[in-house]
């Protein structure tokens, strides 16, 4: 299989503290020198919400205007993309940062279960999300936690709602919502390779199960996504040092399975975004 993977880092998102793993980065100026080891560990997109100064998730512009200028300077051509995740707010305020028209943004297209919560989505809340991101020309990642979610993505693809090519991640393993298994994942996969054969799709695994979901998505010719946000350990006796070292060990598995590991102008190229500015 000769087809570049795409590895992305979700490098810090609104959970893990550094009570959890003191490397999980916080601060502006940690995210920025996190993220640059792990591109030079083989990321090519860089997935990232900010923090308050108490750790708490923000949705601040003005703090993800500062992180995107430093990943500008700091890692020319990443694909940048910021998290509209729920934590950081329920309403209008978590696309407070879409004018600073960043390469992607995440966008969820249904609710589901979390492990102490009900992650809400309403579909005018959807709607106007995906709207803001064809008005700024930025290409969603779809997050999938559900078959539904995957479905109705291919549903708002095919009638002109989301912007650009479609992408969507298979998020697996988060406590009440779908759980890392293979029968699942296979189906999933072939949903997209049917349904929406022009599209990419990338998985996600949480916790323990991130090398796992990494594995299964690299030897089925997607993409793949790995970082603290979603995994803060090694193994069940040691934490991650750091967002590189867990970009390092999904390489290994594309070196594994013969995948080059997509450059950032490779995954351009690869998710029809514009050339880095």
């Amino acid at each position: 299989m000769t087809k570049p993977c795409i590895l992305c880092c979700a490098i810090t998102g609104s959970v893990p503290t550094k009570a959890a793993n003191p490397a999980v980065p916080t601060s502006i100026s940690e995210q920025i020198e996190s993220s640059h080891a792990a591109v030079e560990a083989g990321a090519s997109i860089i997935h990232a919400h900010v923090r308050n100064d108490d750790e708490s998730p923000s949705s601040d512009p003005e703090k993800f205007a500062r992180l995107k200028e430093g990943l500008e300077k700091h890692c020319p051509g990443v694909i940048i993309q910021f998290s509209t995740g729920g934590r950081s707010g329920s309403g209008l305020e978590r696309g407070d940062m879409l004018p600073l028209k960043p390469d992607m943004a995440s966008l969820s297209v249904g609710s589901n279960n979390f492990p102490t919560r009900v992650y809400e989505n309403a579909p005018d809340l959807i709607e106007w999300l995906s709207s803001e991101m064809i008005k700024y020309e930025i290409t969603p990642e779809i997050e999938a936690f559900d078959l539904s979610h995957i479905l109705h993505a291919i549903r708002m693809s095919e009638a002109g709602l989301l912007y650009g090519k479609l992408y969507v991640q298979f998020v697996m393993g988060v406590k009440n919502a779908m759980p890392a298994d293979r029968e699942v994942f296979d189906f999933y996969a072939k949903v997209m390779r049917e349904r929406a054969p022009d599209a990419e799709w990338c998985a996600a695994g949480i916790g323990p199960n991130q090398i796992t979901v990494n594995e299964w998505a690299i030897a089925a010719g997607g993409h793949t996504r790995a970082g603290l946000e979603d995994n803060v350990r090694l193994d069940k006796h040691t934490l991650a040092p750091s967002n590189a070292a867990l970009i390092a060990r999904a390489a290994e598995l594309c070196e594994k399975y013969e995948r080059p590991v997509a450059t950032p102008a490779q995954a351009r190229t690869i998710l029809s975004l514009r050339a880095a500015g």
